[in-house]
């Protein structure tokens, strides 16, 4: 028996990611852009006091940057080709799908509920897809 060197990433991800992951990543990415941009807003209204505690607006802004930062990376990396961004991307559709609730019934914005909401339910779809379901599966392939 022969051991098998360890494979540098390169030749793990083996084929670019079908065009659906691509799509995928895209909405993801704008996602944690979102996110991101948000936390900056945050802080800029804390730094000028818009804020009625600046701690609120600190810490609002530090949890949108950790949480769309790792979104915005999880999109990158679909672009990128790296099957560990799926698992990001799908974590955060499902977080975002209560938003989308609130947003439709209680918030009184339907029109930010159901732009989000078809948002995520396509990038849910794009996947769990055929194509991009087989191309997490073809790490996996034995020769």
């Amino acid at each position: 028996m022969s051991a098998q060197p360890e494979q540098p990433e390169q030749d793990r991800r083996q084929q670019a990611p079908p065009a659906l992951v691509r799509v995928a990543g895209a909405l993801v990415a704008l996602e944690g852009t979102i996110a991101v941009v948000v936390a900056i807003v945050l802080i800029v209204r804390a730094v000028l006091g818009q804020d009625q505690s600046a701690t609120s607006g600190y810490g609002t802004a530090a949890w949108f940057i950790v949480l769309g930062g790792a979104v915005l990376a999880g999109g990158v990396a679909l672009l990128l080709g790296y099957r560990w961004g799926r698992a990001i991307a799908i974590v955060a559709q499902v977080l975002l799908l209560p938003v989308v609730w609130a947003l439709l019934t209680d918030s009184d914005q339907p029109v930010w509920g159901s732009l989000l909401g078809v948002v995520v339910v396509a990038t849910l779809g794009l996947l769990f897809s055929g194509p991009t379901t087989a191309w997490m599966a073809e790490l996996y392939e034995r020769d």
